[in-house]
């Protein structure tokens, strides 16, 4: 009987799922920025340089997998640094490194990446889906088109590159997928871009919508006291420990979800060296988290990236986020997180958020309370300026349903269609404020979903049920 029960529930799973998209999924905490021994320094004394182990980071790859596995980690992306020739270094070490972790690690999910040097930019995660040409594919996204990788004096550090290494991973039978890393870390003030500007982000993800998914909405390096983040420009910090493109209500990200482009958000570790070792960062899952709603899958996390069914996390505030917006007259449609709900614009949507704490403390030995939410609603407005609208909790002002603290709002649905994501902190702060030198990271947590997305000029909607 054994026997024959194993393939008949196997097959009621399958039609599960193919009945209920969301069969079978949770939340898969992850970091898709993490560097090992293969971000390697160069001695540029020899012609083409020389390659040097452990120059950037003295973790091997198997170490990083193992420390994200006890951080609570389902999956990881390996992504290390570039430079001349470095596409040698990958498919001759980091590669077989990749391998002999994915042995060491089984329970963990591996991906293999790297952190792509832009063409005329600075950095973004590139993560390779599992396959017999993982290895290749990123090989050669490296050897033709990262910025750093010639060896000859050629320059590659120009708008067209970045732009046809979009068309190319676009058309691969397995596209990659690519989020832009720390994106205002080289601004010279709030609403002042340096190597990363709004305007590029657009033609990025004009060129390859399926590729350039998003950016890291909270950057790694956390546990430096001196510049969080290393957002060294003082007139530019990072805000609650995010980059100032996602904590500006109406600012950079409010603009492109208004202009309906489904860009994401994350938050990742650009773990180097952690601090316990005398180095600036946090082990992979640590500090932070993006969780992904999906199956323990590489393909479906990969599908939940891609599609923005994920929120982003820091200190363990949260472990898992509901948010749904749903019509008042009884229809059964309901939107979450990447999905598009279609409502007549004379209507009224109702909000549902809703978040679960962790029982157990957080890997600093805490157990923070959560002091606030808010929901946060934006509209197309005239001259590309969204409209927004916002709504705060406070602790005690939310209801609790055992584990879970819940808030609604209804809200007239704008006509000119509208998106809903979600934060809340740690701290009492309406908004977050600029992060000081000597500032506990501990003490200021926050969590930012994705976006839904309303329409009012189509005809069919996304349904999701967690």
């Amino acid at each position: 009987m054994r026997f024959l029960f194993l393939p008949a529930l196997s097959a009621l799973l399958l039609s599960a799922c193919a009945t209920d998209p969301h069969a079978g999924r949770g939340w898969q905490a992850g970091d898709h920025h993490v560097h090992s021994e293969w971000s390697v320094d160069w001695d540029r004394s020899t012609s083409p340089p020389t390659p040097i182990r452990g120059g950037d980071s003295p973790y091997t790859r198997s170490r990083n997998a193992r420390q994200a596995l006890a951080f609570g980690l389902t999956w990881m992306v390996h992504t290390d640094h570039g430079g001349p020739g470095h596409s040698a270094v990958t498919r001759d070490h980091a590669w077989p490194a990749l391998e002999q972790a994915r042995r060491d690690v089984p329970a963990l999910i591996q991906f293999n990446g790297m952190e792509f040097d832009v063409p005329a930019a600075e950095h973004a995660s590139l993560i390779i889906p599992p396959g017999p040409r993982e290895r290749d594919q990123l090989v050669e996204i490296e050897r033709r088109f990262s910025r750093n990788e010639p060896t000859d004096g050629v320059q590659r550090d120009d708008t067209q590159t970045m732009l046809d290494a979009l068309v190319h991973m676009r058309t691969l039978p397995a596209p990659p997928l690519m989020f832009v890393n720390h994106p205002s870390r080289t601004a010279t003030g709030v609403g002042q871009w340096g190597e990363v500007e709004p305007a590029e982000l657009r033609a990025w993800h004009d060129a390859a919508p399926h590729v350039l998914v998003g950016m890291e909405g909270a950057p790694g390096h956390q546990a430096t006291r001196t510049e969080r983040g290393l957002y060294r420009n003082a007139a530019a910090p990072t805000f609650g420990g995010f980059d100032q493109m996602t904590t500006q209500v109406g600012g950079v990200w409010d603009t492109l979800l208004a202009e309906g482009r489904r860009f994401w958000i994350t938050a990742t570790s650009d773990s180097h060296h952690n601090l316990r070792d005398g180095g600036r960062d946090y082990d992979p899952g640590e500090y932070s988290k993006t969780y992904v709603w999906a199956r323990r899958d590489a393909g479906d996390i990969l599908d939940g990236l891609r599609e923005g069914r994920m929120f982003a996390v820091t200190g363990d505030l949260i472990d898992a986020l509901e948010l749904k917006v749903r019509s008042t007259d009884g229809a059964a449609h309901v939107a979450t997180l990447g999905d598009t709900l279609v409502l007549p614009a004379a209507s009224t949507m109702r909000i549902e958020l809703r978040v679960r704490q962790p029982a157990t403390p957080n890997a600093h030995g805490e157990r923070p309370l959560l002091a606030q939410m808010e929901l946060i609603v934006g509209t197309p407005g005239d001259d590309g300026i969204p409209v927004m609208q916002t709504r705060r909790w406070g602790a005690g002002t939310w209801r609790r349903d055992g584990d879970w603290l819940s808030v609604t709002w209804e809200v007239p649905v704008p006509a000119r269609g509208a998106f809903v994501r979600a934060r809340g902190s740690s701290t009492h702060e309406a908004t977050a404020q600029a992060d000081v030198p000597g500032e506990d990271p501990w003490q200021d947590l926050w969590f930012y979903s994705n976006p839904v997305f309303i329409d009012v000029t189509g005809t069919s909607s996304q349904t999701a049920t967690h």
